[in-house]
């Protein structure tokens, strides 16, 4: 079925024309990083003068839990951030902190097909399927819609899949949460049997197959689709190559993105590939952090999985930033960073923290969004979001509309009725 948004142009002036999301797998703690919380602080140790949500993750919940860390101020805007990102810190005024987001699901893989799709129970196209779809592609040769190093679990490729949406918008995957980013490449890119000539003499066979198909089936758009994911694939030959070999890069560029240090080189890798999609046209691009490991999903170990968490991506993304800035591309690229869901402010064990979807940390920059700046607030101890609360699907609105798209005309009809990223909800912030 066909859809009835407003496809392949914007439905009002853009801001931003291309979208990076980093997306951190596990769920960063907000107290911990971007949501500083003095009474917590205080009240270390004592039970939680607040009452707990009736469903939690792992069942029981400790006292309050201090962090470990400190924060400082930065910048001119002044907002802190925790020793945990001294680099993203020297960013601060170009970030929005979005310190009230908030969430339905507590178990990973429900939460984060909310964060990528809209919904926990169906599948559902992922947000940058809809992105794709609203606006269409700016580079023929290259996808509109690539994520490096995703993770399989928790949603898998439900997490960047077009679902009903036409096949052109489905995300292409680069490497595995569980390989390097080193050997994330597209795979299988040169044809070692056929030639370029041979090749488009069997494309042009397939169209010619296709259109007596139609003669006697007009219902061949799954046909058509599989056609243009080969000429896609044909195309990407010549293109693809270049866009994702770092060698031409030069060394300062490298070592700004942290991949001279065997600490930063796996994330500064990826970042790195981001911004070179991101000047060929690419759409959307999903750089994950992930492991088999540790993630950033601490029930315990809190101050040596977020320690090691953070110094892999601190550095690349504050070199991700400022490339972009650099080349004048942070104006109309919108960076989105967030995991899941944040972590509790009460403890699990001794020294951990248990999943929390109440309320958490997401921030933006670029894309013409308001930096230095943050909205909304979780509470004095930071469990529940408070004040100018952000649901994900109020997210997902302000992200398409910062891209020229109006979610609720987004629309597709499949099954009966019309579909759209934010189902029946959604305020732009």
């Amino acid at each position: 079925e066909t859809g009835t948004g407003h496809v392949g142009s914007a439905h009002h002036p853009a801001r931003a024309k291309r979208v990076i999301f980093l997306f951190m797998k596990g769920g960063p703690s907000h107290v911990d990083t971007f949501d500083p919380k003095p009474l917590l602080d205080r009240d270390h140790g004592k039970p939680a003068p607040f009452e707990l949500p009736r469903v939690t993750f792992a069942g029981s919940s400790g006292n309050l839990l201090k962090s470990p860390w400190k924060f400082k101020r930065y910048g001119e805007s002044g907002l802190p951030v925790s020793d945990l990102f001294p680099n993203v810190a020297q960013c601060i005024d170009d970030l929005c902190i979005i310190r009230s987001a908030h969430g339905t699901n507590p178990a990973h893989g429900g939460a984060a097909l909310k964060l990528h799709t809209g919904s926990d129970t169906f599948v559902r196209p992922s947000l940058g399927s809809w992105v794709v779809y609203g606006l269409g592609s700016e580079n023929r040769n290259l996808p509109s819609f690539l994520t490096i190093c995703p993770t399989l679990a928790h949603g898998g490729v439900n997490n960047w899949g077009s679902a009903f949406l036409p096949h052109r918008c489905q995300g292409t995957p680069m490497g595995t949460a569980s390989s390097s980013a080193e050997a994330a490449k597209v795979k299988h890119i040169a044809n070692p049997s056929h030639s370029p000539k041979t090749q488009k003499q069997q494309l042009d066979f397939l169209h010619q197959l296709n259109r007596e198909a139609a003669q006697n089936n007009p219902q061949v758009e799954a046909l058509d689709a599989r056609l243009e994911s080969f000429e896609l694939a044909y195309r990407m030959q010549t293109s693809m190559p270049e866009a994702q070999e770092l060698s031409g890069e030069s060394y300062t560029t490298k070592k700004l993105y942290g991949i001279d240090d065997p600490v930063t080189e796996d994330f500064g890798r990826q970042c790195l590939l981001a911004r070179r999609f991101c000047e060929r046209g690419v759409r959307f691009v999903q750089v994950t952090h992930s492991d088999s490991e540790v993630q950033w999903d601490q029930h315990g170990n809190l101050y040596q999985g977020h320690t090691k968490n953070a110094a892999e991506v601190d550095k690349p993304i504050a070199g991700l930033l400022k490339d972009l800035k650099s080349r004048g591309m942070l104006e109309d690229t919108l960076v989105v960073w967030g995991g899941e869901f944040g972590r509790t402010p009460t403890a699990q064990g001794t020294d951990g923290r248990d999943h929390n979807p109440h309320g958490f940390t997401v921030w933006m920059a670029g894309g013409g969004v308001k930096g230095g700046m943050a909205y909304g607030a979780t509470d004095d101890y930071g469990y529940y979001a408070e004040r100018d609360k952000m649901h994900v699907h109020d997210l997902h609105a302000t992200i398409l509309h910062l891209l020229g798209l109006d979610h609720e005309r987004l629309t597709f009809r499949y099954a009966g009725r019309d579909f759209r990223l934010t189902d029946v909800h959604g305020q732009v912030a």
